[in-house]
């Protein structure tokens, strides 16, 4: 495994039963870099982004091949326990779906389940992930308020700070603002940005701009195919596959 990556699949194909969703996926994702997976409805970005951290484990008849490689192991290997790799690599849906309890306890619940148990600890936890994800100064006075009283924004952003409480290395994003208006939308995207500098952030968009606005790579997919992977401007800018250039000005998708 190269040094600077954190991720890497190689020669990975998915199926769903008979069902193949993804082929021969091979690919390396940098520490501190945000990559964008873009393409098509149903062309296998979301499978491939729950995929790395074994959220698929949970479908029947779901069934990877090849490898999937954090921290120099294949997180697919038999003696690794999926609940340590989800720790480690945090998740925000689509929709934001805060627990139905306070915002404090949403914050505590995973670091409660892995044992953390002082009232200090707690509290410090709460600050700090609501302070990452740039909500603190707007709930600290009512942390012991319904998070499902918060606008959708503001949901989507303590189900962000949720994930961070874990401590992850690494936090994988499905279309985090496809749900949301374009001032909470903006508001995520300057969040993600900040939060690169501390984790590595893989972020599946069908928002073409936003993918050209925040990423440093894009993955360009089609019918479960990764057909270009490289830096998001050249990408944008002068792809090396008709089909990626025809699916970005839109001929396409």
């Amino acid at each position: 495994m190269e040094k600077d990556s954190i991720i890497e699949t190689n020669r990975v194909h998915f199926y769903y039963g008979k069902f193949r969703a993804l082929t021969d996926i091979s690919m390396r994702f940098q520490k501190h870099r945000i990559t964008a997976l873009i393409g098509p409805s149903g062309c296998g970005k979301s499978t491939l982004l729950r995929l790395l951290n074994r959220m698929n484990d949970l479908i029947p008849e779901a069934r990877v091949e090849g490898e999937v490689v954090f921290e120099d192991r294949d997180i697919y290997g038999p003696d690794v326990d999926p609940v340590e790799i989800r720790k480690k690599i945090g998740m925000v849906f689509q929709k934001p779906n805060p627990f139905p309890k306070s915002i404090f306890n949403n914050i505590t619940f995973g670091p409660k389940l892995s044992g953390v148990a002082a009232k200090a600890d707690l509290r410090n936890l709460v600050e700090e992930s609501l302070r990452q994800a740039v909500l603190w100064d707007e709930v600290k006075d009512i942390l012991d308020r319904s998070a499902m009283a918060l606008s959708g924004g503001q949901q989507q952003r303590l189900c962000i700070a949720r994930a961070l409480a874990m401590k992850p290395d690494v936090l994988l994003m499905d279309e985090p603002t496809s749900a949301l208006d374009p001032i909470s939308t903006a508001k995520i995207e300057e969040l993600v940005e900040e939060l690169k500098k501390k984790y590595t952030i893989i972020i599946v968009t069908h928002n073409m701009q936003q993918a050209a606005r925040i990423s440093d790579m894009t993955g360009f997919f089609y019918l479960g195919r990764l057909v270009e992977y490289e830096l998001t401007e050249k990408i944008f800018t002068n792809p090396s596959v008709k089909q990626t250039e025809d699916y970005i000005t839109g001929r396409f998708g």
